[in-house]
């Protein structure tokens, strides 16, 4: 297995649509940086947000998810409550190429400020908008800014591709367009 420089990443994305939109270079001027680093690629947090909430005393049941259990927010900065936890989406839409997998790590402007970014692995084949979920460790609220860094993914090639891939089987969260709730 080989963890995929800065060169592969623009290449993949730049010939193949591996991540659009696509930026090539790094992304900092006030703003928390997004872009292809040396050894990954900074993903950005869409203003497009479920925050968790008790108002309804509903029970998170990954089996029997309630829509009540979130409010939306659609906005450039998202607050997220003391000890709460936020879903959310990429800006950047995903085609994970057959012979990789992708990870997904926090990215340490968030992480100083207890807001951990949590994503399960970006599996070979699977394509669609990136699901995020944000984390505030805190005892205060915490800010999300849309349209900036969120997390940053890095490419793992394999020396050979899977024999069943995500698209293979059909994967659940294929071809995702929002932030997507939990599937059974």
């Amino acid at each position: 297995m080989t963890i995929r420089s800065d060169r592969w990443i623009r290449k993949m994305s730049e010939n193949h649509g591996m991540i659009e939109p696509f930026e090539p270079g790094q992304v900092r001027a006030g703003v928390i940086s997004y872009g292809v680093s040396s050894y990954g690629y900074d993903i950005r947090v869409a203003p497009e947000f479920k925050v968790f909430t008790n108002v309804h005393n509903v029970v998170v049941d990954p089996k029997r998810f309630d829509d009540r259990s979130f409010v939306d927010v659609h906005a450039d900065t998202c607050l997220i409550p003391p000890n709460s936890f936020a879903l959310a989406r990429t800006v950047e839409y995903f085609r994970v190429p057959r012979d990789t997998l992708v990870l997904c790590v926090g990215k340490s402007t968030y992480a100083r400020c207890g807001i951990i970014v949590n994503v399960t692995p970006l599996e070979p084949t699977w394509e669609g908008f990136l699901t995020l979920e944000i984390s505030n460790t805190t005892p205060l609220p915490a800010k999300i800014y849309a349209n900036e860094g969120i997390a940053q993914l890095i490419f793992f090639q394999g020396d050979e591709e899977p024999e069943v891939a995500y698209a293979d089987r059909k994967g659940k969260y294929q071809n995702q367009v929002g932030v997507t709730l939990p599937r059974l």
